[in-house]
Parts: C-alpha cells; structure tokens; sequence
C-alpha cells in the first residue's frame, strides 16, 4: 500500500505570515552637534530599513536643537523598536512618530510639504505645454532662457510625483528634492520650551 507522504509533524506553528509594512513620519528632535545624524540613521541601516526621505535642521538656534524628519517603512513593531532606541540615544531628545499621532487625532496624517527644483528642455509646443501645466501646479519658473526652464513646486509628495511624471515627455531633464518636512497638527510643539 502506498501511502502519500506527510511533512513531518512540528510542535510549532509555521506560517508565512508577514506583519503588514507601513509608512511612517518620525520627527527626532536632538542636540546640534557633530555625529547625531550618523547616529540616529545607523539605527535604521542596522535593521535594514530604507529611508524614503531624510531632512535635517537646526530649528532652535539659542539651544542649538535640530529636528531630523525621517520618512520610513516597514513592520509596526520594528518601527517602535527603533522608536524606543532613539530615545535612548543621549543627544535625543523626543521622538515623535507623526503618522501615529495623527491617526490618533482622526487625521489622514501630519501636515508634511516637499520642495523640488524641475529642469526641463524643451521648444515650441513642449516649451508652451509645460509653462501650461507648471502654471495648473503652481509651479513657479525661478530660471529660464531659450531652451530650458527650472520651476520650482511645493506641496506634498504625491502632487511634486505627479508634475514629475507630467513633465518626462515634456523634456525633463534633472530633478532636485529637499525631502519630506513635517509638523504635527494642533497648538502643542514637540518639544516644549
């Protein structure tokens, strides 16, 4: 009698379960001084985790504090993991996840704007249809000259994409981004006075 064979027994439960990844805006308030960044972002590379984008500051001059705006991905509870790092860090002061706290206040997410500077080239219909469309984005031209033009466009991430994908056909020629800046919403700052 042939019998069909059987995986072997475990005693565990094995599954290929994968937690879901999820993008999140951490702003990381620290002390402005020599080696913090490499610090802070080295707890990201450690875990294998990209950052999508990266912006650094000194926003507080007398104290000489920076805020570090990391957009990332990955496991709820990877992200925590290093949340909970940070903190221990010394020259951090507060980590704030944006994302989750938003969420907690019934928002879609904090406010967060992005600035690129757009080259494009081009002549005759091109060069008309892409003054056309910077014009629909509010784009502004901060340099021109016969052949190309360079506009510069703020807003959120998904709206400078989107004028980025509009403007390949059109002669795109460099693209220029400062990376994801962003606050949280209501009174209360992130780090008290």
């Amino acid at each position: 009698m042939n019998l069909p064979l059987q995986p072997p027994a475990s005693a565990y439960f094995i599954t290929d379960d994968k937690p879901p990844v999820v993008s999140r805006t951490l702003s990381i308030v620290v002390d402005n001084e020599p080696g913090v960044l490499a610090r802070v972002i080295g707890l990201f590379s450690g875990r294998g985790y990209n950052i999508e984008s990266l912006t650094v500051s000194e926003t507080d001059h007398n104290k000489h504090l920076s805020r570090i705006t990391v957009v990332t991905r990955g496991a709820p509870g990877v992200i925590e993991q290093v949340k909970s790092q940070l903190d221990r860090i010394v020259p951090v002061h507060r980590v704030v996840d944006l994302t989750k706290t938003a969420t907690g206040q019934g928002e879609d997410g904090p406010i967060e704007r992005e600035l690129a500077l757009v080259k494009v080239a081009g002549a005759g219909d091109d060069r008309v249809e892409a003054l056309r469309l910077a014009d629909v984005f509010r784009a502004k031209v901060v340099d021109s000259t016969t052949d190309h033009f360079v506009f510069e466009i703020t807003g959120k991430t998904s709206k400078i994409e989107k004028f980025i994908q509009i403007m390949a056909p059109l002669g795109l020629v460099e693209v220029c981004r400062t990376g994801v800046a962003a606050m949280s919403r209501g009174k209360d700052p992130i780090i008290e006075a």
